[in-house]
C-alpha cells in the first residue's frame, strides 16, 4: 500500500502551484499595497515572499543553502510579479525533475527533511499563500477544495497548536463556525481572521 511519505508529492504540488500562480497573476499593480491576513506583509511583500519561496526550493534542490535567500525579494516591476513567478517555478520543476532528489536530504532554514516531504510541505504553504492573496485582493472564488483540506490536514500534524510559541509563521488558531468552508478553517487554524 503507498502511504502518504513515499508518493510522489510533485503533481499536487503542481497544483498548488497553478492556484498560486492564477492568484498572483491576477494581481494588479493597484492591489499591491492591500493588506493580506500574514501578519507583515502586504501584498507586494507575500509577493515577494511566494517568489522567494521558490528561490529557496531552487537552492535545496541543488544542495545549496536557502538562508542565502532572503525572506522577500523585492525590486520586481509592479508588473512583473507573473513572470517572475513563473520562471522561478518553471526552474523549480526542472531542479525538482529528478526522481532520485525526492529521497535525498535537503536542509531547509527551518528543518532537514526528505526532498519529497519538503515538497509536501510547501505544497501547503502555497496552498495557504493562495488564500492569503485571494482573501487581500477579494478573489476567494474558485480556490480548491481538496488541496484546502489536504493542507488543514497536515497543519494539524505539523503545526498543532499546543506547539505554537510566541514566534513564528501560525498565530493560535482563530475560533470559526463548525460549518465554516474548508478555506476558512484552513486560515483559521494557521491564525488567520479569515
Amino acid at each position: 500500500m503507498t502511504t502518504e511519505l513515499t508518493q510522489d508529492p510533485r503533481p499536487i504540488f503542481a497544483r498548488a502551484l497553478d492556484q498560486a500562480e492564477k492568484q498572483v497573476a491576477a494581481v494588479s499593480p493597484a492591489e499591491l499595497g492591500n493588506r493580506t491576513p500574514c501578519a507583515d506583509y502586504d501584498v507586494r511583500e507575500l509577493l515577494g515572499h511566494v517568489v522567494s519561496v521558490l528561490h529557496k526550493l531552487v537552492r535545496v534542490g541543488n544542495g545549496d543553502d536557502a538562508r542565502d535567500v532572503p525572506d522577500v525579494i523585492d525590486g520586481i516591476a509592479d508588473d512583473g510579479w507573473a513572470s517572475a513567478f513563473a520562471q522561478a517555478r518553471a526552474e523549480v520543476e526542472r531542479v525538482w525533475a529528478d526522481d532520485e532528489k525526492l529521497d535525498r536530504m535537503v536542509e531547509l532554514p527551518w528543518a532537514t527533511l526528505p526532498g519529497r516531504t519538503a515538497l509536501d510541505a510547501y505544497t501547503h504553504e502555497f496552498t495557504v499563500h493562495s488564500w492569503d492573496l485571494a482573501h487581500a485582493t477579494r478573489r476567494l472564488a474558485g480556490l480548491d477544495p481538496d488541496l484546502g483540506s489536504r493542507a488543514l490536514d497536515a497543519f494539524a500534524k505539523f503545526a498543532p497548536p499546543e506547539a505554537r510559541g510566541e514566534e513564528g509563521p501560525f498565530g493560535p488558531v482563530v475560533p470559526v463556525p463548525d460549518d465554516a468552508d474548508v478555506y476558512t478553517r484552513l486560515a483559521a487554524y494557521a491564525g488567520r481572521r479569515p
